[in-house]
């Protein structure tokens, strides 16, 4: 699409910031992950917890395994779909980007691989940064949505503790606004910073106005497209396969509870790590693992042996194919980790 591209910081301006901010949210995610696994394992006792962790129906977990996969294969074709206003990115690349993603995601705080592979996707597509991160955007929306959506039914059906229906609370009123946002930029007025962009003499101002001039565009893009339908259903398709993932686990180590009581311990799960923290989510995710199946009867030596089991049984297939995408997409692993000071230059 022929858009003026927005101005970019130089990278030696963003080398120049101080650093105490980046390390004071490094440290915040590590202080909570450490709190949470600190919680996790008070009074569990090392024998029985080894005792626990054991699978006794292995066909289950290997179903897990292949649905999980199947979840990003899922989001990949979402992806393709909703980068069509800016270019055909083929299935195939959008799943390789989404595993890069994934794989820094494991190693890095705060969900930089979301960067990576909307920076893998821009070198694909030979277009600017600032066109794909619209898309990012959208899934996230899409996401939080139906997460959303699935508390709100969870709540008429089961009385979740008021801790976790205040935060449900508190995402629903967040998600609400952003959806109402985005509906207001694609049916709205065009933003009045559009109309000003080429009169500002602030570089800085030309440049923030660059910036959102092309995001804005690219939202309406999206919005006026007949994919998004489509990237909604999949989003739907995507949490349920999730669940049965969950359930199947579940099974495999010998936890019996329904299908529904999993969607529950599952939307909890999604709602206590929707804030970026520490890598892969450890600490966090096993937290609200114990807290969705204590609060279900699950005895807590064993709810924290299944959050062991379960995270090791998604990590180990996700460490292996993100590994592969990297591989495939001619970006080396320390060029991957500098992408946070590629998403400063770009996004500023």
């Amino acid at each position: 699409m022929d858009h003026p591209e927005p101005t970019l910081i130089s990278p030696d301006t963003v080398a120049a910031r101080p650093k105490s901010y980046r390390a004071a949210k490094r440290i915040a995610g590590y202080t909570i992950a450490l709190g949470c696994l600190l919680w996790v394992f008070r009074d569990v006792h090392i024998q029985p917890l080894f005792a626990a962790m054991k699978i006794t129906y292995w066909r289950f977990l290997a179903l897990a395994i292949v649905l999980d996969i199947l979840t990003y294969v899922l989001q990949a074709v979402r992806w393709h779909l909703l980068l069509l206003p800016v270019g055909n990115l083929s299935a195939w690349r959008a799943a390789q980007g989404v595993y890069a993603g994934l794989f820094v995601n494991e190693l890095a705080p705060l969900r930089l691989g979301e960067v990576v592979r909307a920076f893998l996707a821009a070198r694909w597509l030979a277009v600017s940064f600032a066109t794909i991160l619209p898309s990012v955007v959208v899934e996230r929306l899409l996401d939080a949505l139906w997460l959303v959506f699935g508390l709100g039914l969870a709540m008429l059906f089961v009385s979740l503790p008021q801790s976790l229906v205040g935060a449900g609370q508190v995402l629903g009123v967040t998600v609400l606004g952003a959806a109402a946002l985005f509906l207001w930029i694609i049916f709205g007025n065009r933003p009045q910073y559009e109309h000003n962009e080429q009169h500002s003499r602030s570089l800085q101002f030309r440049r923030i106005f660059g910036y959102f001039s092309c995001f804005t565009r690219g939202l309406r893009d999206i919005g006026f497209s007949r994919e998004l339908f489509l990237a909604a259903l999949l989003s739907i398709a995507m949490l349920v396969v999730q669940v049965v993932v969950l359930w199947f686990m579940m099974r495999a180590c010998r936890i019996h509870l329904p299908l529904v009581t999993a969607s529950v311990v599952f939307l909890i799960l999604r709602l206590g790590t929707t804030i970026p923290n520490a890598p892969a989510n450890v600490g966090t995710f096993q937290f609200f693992i114990v807290v969705g199946l204590t609060f279900f009867g699950v005895d807590k030596t064993a709810a924290t042996a299944f959050s062991i089991v379960y995270f090791g049984a998604l990590t180990v297939p996700l460490w292996t194919l993100g590994l592969l995408a990297i591989g495939f997409s001619d970006l080396d692993l320390r060029a991957t980790m500098r992408s946070r000071k590629d998403l400063k230059v770009m996004l500023i």
